[in-house]
């Protein structure tokens, strides 16, 4: 699954070359299709506004990391004026990336409903959000509605930020740092996450073995 989001980054000729734009087609193909949309037509315009939007963060990204290594590459910068000027190239590429984010999901919506959208945006993600709700939800059974709401909101300001993510180690840092944040207000609000999870994994163990003697 993750080699889906592993390929190799790009210069900016190739965003036009033929196998490239089918790799990235190829990817909002198998999101698309998991839509069950019904309607080729749409079908194909949502497949087309996703594959373009692959295209065009990458397009950003190598820039920005081209243009980052230049100037680490650099000899005759201080050390300073070099974290100043890839902390603005940084910075300006989140810009971009920003106003590319946004006018995506306004894309979107011209072909699409809220509840598809959010599949799209699972799709771009491995589904990690359903996946984490569900495995906090089963570790902690005795969690309230308010604590289940934070864990939720949490993760879905994770999905906005990996769906923008260049890879599938940029897209999982972003869960994995919003499920910092999670454990610690789990911990905060009295909860010994060892103890849970340890309990957690004899209850699949149980269940393992049940189904065994069945």
């Amino acid at each position: 699954m993750f080699l889906l989001f592993a390929f190799c980054k790009l210069s900016a000729q190739q965003y036009v070359d033929p196998e490239y734009i089918k790799v990235t087609n190829e990817r909002a193909s198998k999101i698309v299709e998991k839509l069950a949309l019904n309607n080729k037509e749409k079908e194909n315009a949502v497949s087309n506004i996703i594959a373009q939007q692959f295209r065009d963060l990458s397009k950003i990204q190598d820039t920005r990391d081209t243009e980052i290594k230049k100037v680490k590459d650099d000899t005759t910068l201080a050390k300073e004026k070099q974290k100043e000027k890839t902390d603005k190239l940084k910075a300006n590429a989140d810009k971009s990336i920003d106003k590319l984010h946004k006018a995506y999901l306004k894309k979107l919506a011209t072909q699409l409903n809220e509840a598809k959208i959010t599949e799209v945006k699972d799709g771009m993600t491995y589904g990690v959000l359903p996946i984490t709700v569900t495995a906090y939800n089963d570790m902690i059974p005795t969690l309230n509605e308010a604590q289940k709401k934070y864990i939720y909101n949490a993760l879905v300001e994770a999905r906005e930020h990996a769906m923008d993510g260049g890879s599938s180690k940029e897209k999982h840092a972003w869960f994995g740092k919003y499920k910092g944040r999670i454990n610690n207000y789990l911990s905060k609000e009295g909860y010994d996450l060892t103890k849970e999870r340890e309990g957690w994994n004899k209850r699949i163990a149980e269940k393992e073995k049940n189904k065994k003697k069945e």
